[in-house]
């Protein structure tokens, strides 16, 4: 079985259906946080963190991030923004805890792990999608929601269950179960593309005229290992815990640092392209597969684990 977890993270409408997609593979996994907890190592809950090997304990809005890296690992070797997301486990009925594994979407198969990224200009003909600016972050979902009445102030936050992928010639089945029902979260003010959700002509108010592009993450979780239903609690309930210790689903979150070099998403937007960007420098998957960041949190994050990383307490 396999989850396939959405994050979707941004503003913007439209009537144009340009998506520029690419992949980034993982930069490093580790409990920092410097968009919510800057200058402080060692945070409860661990997170997953791709882009430019410029991400650090503290990273102040006014830097030109994108000066300071010598490497991404994404695609688009102009992005040099960093996008990170919490990590998920698996909760055994012994009580033991062990990282789930991801998988890359079909050729975009990144090293290890990774995320899919899409951004989108996503605005009405003849209205211009202007790019983050240096220093513009941004954060959305809330670690610390456990219901769905909260859950649904995120909407752009959902989860599918895929039943059936294809992973390279061979057809496999895969899960029928969610961490967390999200259907609902669908409502008539996204337009679908493909398995990506944005947002149709939302409404801005007259104090914010900017449009400014969709941004939209993509994460694969490969749960097929833990088939093995005798791992699973004995009242059959999901198992999948997030690492801040949310076994609901509700408090996801995901995280954004703007680095782009110069105007380089600008003229992607301007360009409207479409996958491929001529307008971009590109590299190859393996050549962004060779970046990566030395932990500054030093610790054991893969083998079973008698707890979270941190000490993370579940909290259903």
């Amino acid at each position: 079985m396999q989850l396939l977890s959405f994050l979707a993270l941004g503003l913007g409408a439209s009537d144009v259906c340009a998506l520029l997609r690419f992949s980034c593979s993982g930069l490093v996994t580790e409990r920092l946080d410097p968009l919510v907890n800057p200058g402080v190592k060692g945070l409860p809950h661990l997170h997953q963190i791709i882009g430019g090997n410029a991400f650090n304990v503290t990273m102040d809005p006014k830097a030109d991030i994108s000066t300071m890296a010598t490497c991404t690992t994404c695609t688009f070797s102009e992005d040099i923004s960093n996008y990170w997301t919490a990590v998920l486990y698996f909760r055994a009925r012994n009580g033991t805890f062990k990282r789930v594994p991801q998988i890359g979407n079909q050729n975009f198969e990144a090293a290890n792990w990774g995320m899919t990224i899409y951004y989108s200009p996503y605005t009405a003909k003849g209205i211009k999608t202007t790019a983050f600016q240096k220093g513009f972050r941004m954060l959305v979902g809330d670690p610390s929601l456990r219901n769905k009445e909260g859950a649904d102030k995120y909407r752009q936050l959902t989860y599918t269950c895929l039943k059936l992928q294809v992973l390279g010639r061979e057809k496999r089945r895969i899960c029928q179960i969610n961490l967390v029902r999200l259907e609902s979260w669908r409502t008539s003010g996204f337009r679908r593309v493909g398995m990506v959700n944005f947002e149709n002509n939302g409404p801005c108010p007259s104090t914010h005229p900017v449009k400014i592009p969709q941004l939209f993450f993509e994460v694969v979780w490969d749960t097929r290992k833990f088939n093995d239903k005798s791992l699973w609690p004995i009242d059959g309930s999901q198992p999948f815990v997030w690492s801040y210790g949310d076994a609901t689903g509700c408090g996801t979150h995901g995280d954004y640092v703007f680095g782009w070099k110069g105007d380089s998403l600008q003229k992607a937007m301007d360009s409207n392209c479409n996958i491929n960007c001529p307008a971009l420098k590109t590299q190859s998957i393996a050549d962004a597969n060779k970046c990566s960041l030395k932990s500054v949190v030093t610790e054991d994050i893969d083998s079973w684990l008698t707890e979270l990383p941190g000490g993370m307490p579940v909290v259903e």
